[in-house]
């Protein structure tokens, strides 16, 4: 009995967990999340406890690219036509945070955030059998998305965004943020398929065609750029104040702010922000 009750053991641990309790009225953000079992592979909706919530008015000197995906958003959970989203750009400049910012505004509208890793996307139709006929909006959100030659994933997603996922399901948008505007790497030999006809025409070689041909299929391509210097000290004075910095602690945050940018190579919002949490947590030093 020892030895089968082992046995037991050994095979309830290979066993899938059951799927969570999905309440889509209640709960705002999900991960698709995948399981090795012995049964094989189980993927299914996992929600998101704590959601790590940002407000618009959060989001510095991005006026111009909120605008934008706010506007789409909101024709989206309003069940007017709206587009895929691709945001491209500097790393730390708010791509993701918009997003989350999105869901935050219009949680209450019926939006929801379903998060998916890359390596997932092949099972876009499967997450869109799990919202089909829902009241509720979903974004899919894949954040980094790049791809190598050769990967998978790449055509599963050009497949799924050629007109079929959003034409079949009016409540579900694909929103993805990435630093390669065409989303996979580009090399000298890709150029060198370009030729031009006898009127000087160019025409781009396949290889440069399909890559350009996936973010096209994003009906709404959203730039993203590095801040200046003086955009960056506003976003460290706006989180110096919502994190409750004294007006003294603020007019002397300057040089302490360049110089931590300066060690990390970067002046972004997610610099920014660190720079403040880090600087208060430390009495304001400027060692």
């Amino acid at each position: 009995m020892d030895r089968l009750n082992h046995l037991l053991e050994r095979i309830e641990a290979w066993l899938p967990d059951p799927p969570p309790k999905i309440d889509f009225a209640k709960q705002l953000a999900f991960r698709w999340v995948q399981r090795q079992s012995l049964l094989g592979r189980v993927a299914y909706l996992e929600p998101v406890d704590r959601v790590a919530s940002i407000a618009l008015e959060d989001l510095c000197h991005i006026e111009t690219q909120a605008k934008r995906v706010v506007r789409n958003t909101e024709q989206f959970v309003r069940g007017l036509p709206a587009n895929n989203v691709l945001l491209t750009g500097a790393r730390g400049t708010g791509k993701s945070s918009l997003v989350r910012a999105c869901l935050s505004e219009f949680s209450k509208d019926g939006l929801r955030l379903i998060e998916v890793d890359k390596a997932d996307l092949v099972d876009l139709p499967e997450i869109a059998k799990r919202v089909v006929g829902r009241p509720e909006r979903f974004i899919v959100f894949c954040d980094d998305l790049s791809f190598e030659t050769g990967d998978a994933a790449y055509k599963a997603l050009k497949t799924v965004l050629d007109g079929g996922l959003s034409a079949q399901l009016e409540n579900l948008l694909i929103y993805a943020t990435s630093n390669r505007r065409h989303l996979m790497p580009e090399s000298m030999r890709d150029n060198l398929q370009t030729h031009t006809d006898e009127d000087g025409e160019i025409h781009p070689g396949e290889t440069i065609e399909e890559r350009i041909s996936l973010s096209e299929r994003f009906g709404l391509w959203v730039s993203f750029h590095s801040f200046s210097q003086d955009h960056y000290l506003d976003i460290v004075r706006h989180w110096l104040r919502v994190f409750g910095a004294s007006p003294e602690q603020i007019d002397s945050s300057r040089l302490p702010a360049l110089a931590w940018a300066t060690s990390r190579g970067s002046r972004s919002g997610r610099v920014a922000m660190a720079f403040a949490k880090d600087w208060l947590a430390s009495g304001s030093s400027l060692d």
